[in-house]
């Protein structure tokens, strides 16, 4: 069975940090292109990061990049996101995603990929 758990959420104050797991099973990670989304409570789903295979360039959201940083570990099968400098707009529920036609477009790709976890949540309180 194809499956993504994610891990690692919680409550931090603003300005902390939390570094999210996603560890896969029933497939390999690297073979994939991994991504996470988050969705706030009243919003739209919004793609967070996406790591394309081939070129292994990664994308961030513009309201991420230089806070979030994207990363796995193969060998783990897990894939990570490091979450720094958090602020209260952060807070949502983080989802990890694959795909194994793995292609990113860009930070929202991951919206569209087949496989998902089940969620974890980050409350960033100031």
């Amino acid at each position: 069975e194809v499956q993504l758990v994610e891990s690692g959420g919680g409550l931090v104050q603003t300005g902390g940090s939390l570094r999210l797991s996603c560890a896969a099973s029933g497939f390999t990670l690297e073979d994939y292109a991994i991504g996470w989304i988050r969705q706030a409570p009243g919003k739209e789903r919004e793609g967070v990061s996406c790591l394309s295979l081939g070129n292994g360039r990664t994308y961030y959201a513009d309201s991420v990049k230089g806070r979030f940083t994207m990363s796995s570990d193969y060998a783990k099968n897990t894939m990570y996101l490091q979450m720094d400098n958090l602020k209260s707009e952060d807070t949502a529920v983080y989802y990890c995603a694959a795909d194994v036609v793995g292609l990113c477009f860009g930070s929202d790709s991951p919206i569209v990929f087949p496989t998902w976890g089940q969620g974890t949540q980050v409350t960033v309180s100031s």
